[in-house]
């Protein structure tokens, strides 16, 4: 089975690029749905999160409230936050990818995460993908998904990357680098070629 990485700046279109490669055949797995998954009530990383952070991250329905934990977090206790949750996310994914090796040898199996390369799940995969686009591409998409003015997510977008390497830094780590300034006709052509590329080595 091949092992792919991907990963990129904020508001890159990494969900994007995963999506094409699910409709393409790819078993993936987005590291942010898995944290998610992992910070249910009753589970063992809920209790360090809420331990660590307080009870003021908690909604009142007593789940953790995400845009609570990322102000509490970010930048200054971003590292703290990731020591709970990141190992815990990469248990989750390596059996995932385990399962998916045991029933389909051939397959491809790709792991989506913002901070991939920072929580040094880069020697995991046979390969890595790195989603870049333009800082006022970022700034433009993140204020329309959050639905917030330009000025504030300017600021949010810049706090998001303080937290992370710097995107040039991540592209020369790359095997493939997907430039998402474009339409979605060239992201989708983009896509579709380094997937025939990867069905090459996975075979």
């Amino acid at each position: 089975m091949l092992k792919v990485g991907l990963t990129g700046g904020i508001a890159c279109g990494k969900s994007s690029v995963l999506a094409i490669f699910a409709s393409l055949g790819a078993h993936v797995q987005r590291a942010d749905e898995v944290g998610h998954r992992l910070m249910s009530p009753g589970e063992p990383v809920y209790r360090r999160i809420v331990e660590a952070f307080g009870p003021q991250i908690l909604s009142p329905d007593g789940a953790i409230s995400r845009p609570a934990l990322a102000a509490a977090a970010f930048p200054n206790r971003i590292a703290e936050l990731n020591a709970i949750v990141h190992p815990a996310v990469l248990a989750y994914e390596n059996e995932w990818m385990r399962s998916i090796d045991e029933a389909e040898p051939a397959a491809i199996a790709i792991c989506e995460a913002a901070l991939l390369i920072e929580a040094g799940g880069r020697a995991r995969f046979d390969r890595l993908i790195v989603v870049t686009c333009s800082l006022e591409q970022k700034i433009a998409r993140f204020a329309e998904r959050a639905g917030i003015g330009p000025e504030a997510a300017r600021a949010e977008v810049a706090r998001r990357m303080a937290a992370q390497m710097p995107e040039a830094e991540k592209a020369k780590l790359a095997d493939y680098v997907i430039d998402n300034s474009g339409s979605r006709e060239e992201l989708e052509a983009e896509t579709h070629k380094i997937w025939e590329e990867l069905r090459r080595l996975a075979r």
